[in-house]
């Protein structure tokens, strides 16, 4: 069984298990969430697709820790204009164990 997840603007696919790195939840490490925005669920025999969402069914999960990404790099350049720009940046996220799917 497994099930589509909308969050933080990103669609996920999840099965029971999972693990998975999000945008940042507020939520504290080792409390638990609820994820309501689910597009799809698979059952092995059936496919429920929702318009846009399916009514009832909902993901629940663990939050195991938040973090910080590693490092991208954005360097601008422009050869013989004595340009040169250099930035970095680390996204937040939260890490997720999914611990039932409820198909609605």
């Amino acid at each position: 069984m497994y099930a589509v997840v909308k969050t933080g603007g990103k669609q996920y696919q999840v099965s029971e298990g999972d693990r998975l790195r999000v945008e940042t939840i507020k939520a504290e490490a080792g409390s638990d969430v609820t994820l309501d925005e689910v597009l799809m669920v698979n059952d092995g025999e059936t496919v429920n697709v929702g318009a846009p969402l399916i009514a009832n069914a909902s993901v629940s999960a663990k939050v195991l820790s938040h973090g910080r990404g590693t490092k991208v790099t954005i360097i601008k350049f422009k050869r013989r204009k004595h340009h040169r720009k250099q930035a970095g940046h680390r996204q937040n996220y939260t890490e997720l164990q999914i611990t039932g799917i409820n198909a609605g």
